[in-house]
């Protein structure tokens, strides 16, 4: 068996490993809390699934995985200051725009904070486009797999499969300090105002001989 043939083989393989995670959470989503009258596709509202998360609260931990179909998980990202850009699918307009946007912005950012994308596209998809889109500052995670992010934050769209459009804020304690639930999916999140969060958000770095620590005063 050659080269070719094999990683066809592990392609179809993972394939129906995913196709079979996605179908037992459809199967299971009417166990899940609803969400009524929060986002739009349209002029019509859609009905989100999983636990709606507040500002002030303890962020939920959640596993997702990266490119490499690797465990991520929040707590990975001890003593950051987090963004986190939810979108529907990033081979749709506003989706593309909006990572790329954060991916931008990412570069100008102090070391503390830490951007990450997640959707619900296969990581085949997420790698595809980032390397087409030149996105490298950001980290691009999926969470295809198991779907306890969209779960955990109250993030599914029932139905669809796809994670509706948000952006949250997670202190370096953990607490969940910014939260937009895009109105309508298919405009685009504040971005201004989330930038400015976030950098308000972060204690502010001092350096010092050429190392940095955080001014918590």
């Amino acid at each position: 068996m050659n080269l070719s043939t094999l990683n066809k083989l592990l392609f179809f393989s993972l394939f129906v490993i995913f196709s079979l995670s996605f179908n037992a959470k459809a199967f299971n989503q009417d166990n899940l809390t609803q969400t009524q009258n929060l986002v739009k596709a349209n002029d019509k509202y859609v009905t989100l699934l999983g636990t709606q998360v507040n500002i002030g609260e303890k962020a939920p931990d959640f596993k997702v995985v990266d490119k490499n179909f690797l465990p991520v998980q929040l707590s990975d990202f001890k003593d950051q200051t987090i963004l986190i850009s939810v979108v529907p699918s990033l081979d749709t307009g506003v989706c593309s725009i909006q990572t790329k946007r954060f991916n931008e912005e990412a570069a100008k950012l102090p070391s503390n904070i830490t951007l990450l994308t997640i959707s619900n596209d296969l990581p085949f998809a997420q790698k595809r486009f980032c390397k087409v889109e030149g996105v490298d500052q950001i980290k691009v995670l999926s969470d295809s797999v198991w779907r306890n992010f969209g779960e955990n934050y109250g993030l599914i769209i029932k139905d669809m499969g796809l994670l509706t459009r948000a952006i949250f804020i997670i202190d370096s304690k953990g607490s969940v300090q910014y939260k937009e639930l895009v109105a309508n999916i298919s405009q685009h999140p504040d971005y201004e105002r989330a930038l400015s969060a976030v950098k308000n958000i972060a204690p502010v770095l001092v350096v010092e001989d050429g190392n940095e620590t955080e001014n918590n005063d």
